[in-house]
């Protein structure tokens, strides 16, 4: 495992968030240095912070510096050219997790077009830096012609989008055929490690790899599971993370898009979190499905992880959440299986009501039995 030097935000949550991305990515965290500002014009951190790294840099030799915030081509220079190590951004790291995560074709392609719009991004100002003969080697580029650099990675992005227009055209096929057959769609959603896919396990009897680390998930597995003798499909998707930019939401706009489409969405929240972790994380996931524009009424929030936990400080963090008068909230645990019953009954309400004459005849057949 490679070593790593780490700078974070001088808050909890932002250390324990970082420390986990550096594992996912394959860093061991040797030191962790921790700034109250991480957004200064010339380095990103203070030139007292930058003092303390170089010295530690000099003495602990790690292979890569990651730096938990987005970085300025110029600033990764900067900080660069007097360490002279290797400096990892917040989303040159998220970009390594997802290539050593990703294993279908699409997610395969997904990740590519990520990666060429973060280099699109940067390759003006790379090119700049080459031109004025200042081109270590770290920056990762040759001497190219700026128009001859963007318009290569312009074509490479025109082809991997071609190729996932192709494999979004086979999902609307997928859908189509689902609807033909009278298949109700459920998707878990939420923020990655929130445990969706122990969840998906328990409710399919499935046996997907479950891990702590982030992002364990990056394509759509979706399975049978039977509610009242009924078949419905299932699907895990990829997880949110807090400022996770809008052209890496965009390459996994096919992944995401599923969610659109379906008849019941679980969001999936680890309520055993620090009040701080659970604010951060659920607003996160909340405003991307807003940019997705997934309608509200269709949503279920299953508090996870409420083993761990009391019921007065469940409570209480659904007060914290402005979850107290919402119907569809329900605490569960995917690890023991508890009130899993009852998540599928939930389930299985929303669906009715927009079902309204099926509604009709389960209120006359008395209560619902449901599968495990």
């Amino acid at each position: 495992m490679n070593s790593a030097i780490l700078i974070t935000y001088d808050r909890e949550d932002a250390i324990n968030e970082a420390k986990g991305l550096c594992d996912a990515a394959g860093y061991q965290v040797v030191h962790t240095i921790t700034a109250k500002n991480m957004q200064k014009r010339k380095y990103g951190i203070s030139g007292g912070v930058l003092e303390k790294l170089e010295e530690l840099s000099d003495k602990l030799r790690p292979d890569v510096i990651v730096f938990d915030e987005i970085l300025k081509p110029s600033q990764n220079y900067n900080i660069a050219s007097v360490l002279r190590r290797e400096v990892l951004d917040r989303e040159a790291l998220i970009l390594e997790i997802f290539e050593s995560r990703a294993s279908s074709a699409e997610s395969k392609l997904q990740v590519k077009l990520a990666q060429l719009r973060y280099e699109m991004t940067r390759a003006k100002e790379k090119v700049r830096l080459s031109n004025m003969g200042e081109q270590p080697g770290f920056m990762g580029i040759g001497k190219f012609e700026v128009d001859v650099y963007y318009n290569d990675i312009k074509h490479r992005m025109q082809t991997v989008r071609s190729k996932l227009e192709k494999a979004g055209k086979q999902r609307e096929l997928h859908r189509q055929g689902r609807k033909r057959m009278g298949f109700k769609i459920i998707s878990l959603a939420g923020y990655t490690s929130s445990g969706k896919t122990t969840l998906f396990n328990k409710m399919t009897g499935e046996a997907k790899p479950e891990s702590q680390e982030l992002f364990t998930t990056l394509s759509t597995t979706t399975r049978r599971v039977t509610i009242n003798q009924e078949p419905f499909l299932i699907s895990d998707t990829v997880g949110f993370i807090s400022k996770l930019p809008a052209y890496m939401i965009d390459a996994f706009k096919s992944t995401l898009e599923e969610l659109k489409y379906t008849d019941v969405i679980i969001i999936v929240i680890d309520i055993s979190d620090s009040v701080l972790e659970l604010k951060k994380k659920f607003s996160s996931c909340m405003r991307t499905l807003s940019e997705l524009e997934i309608k509200g009424e269709k949503m279920i929030y299953a508090l996870n992880k409420s083993d761990l936990i009391q019921v007065e400080e469940i409570n209480r963090k659904i007060e914290l959440l402005n979850l107290t008068e919402n119907n569809n909230c329900i605490s569960v645990s995917a690890k023991t299986g508890n009130n899993i019953k009852q998540l599928k009954k939930l389930i299985r309400k929303i669906i009715d009501s927009d079902n309204p004459r099926k509604s009709k005849m389960n209120s006359l057949g008395g209560d619902a039995t449901f599968g495990n």
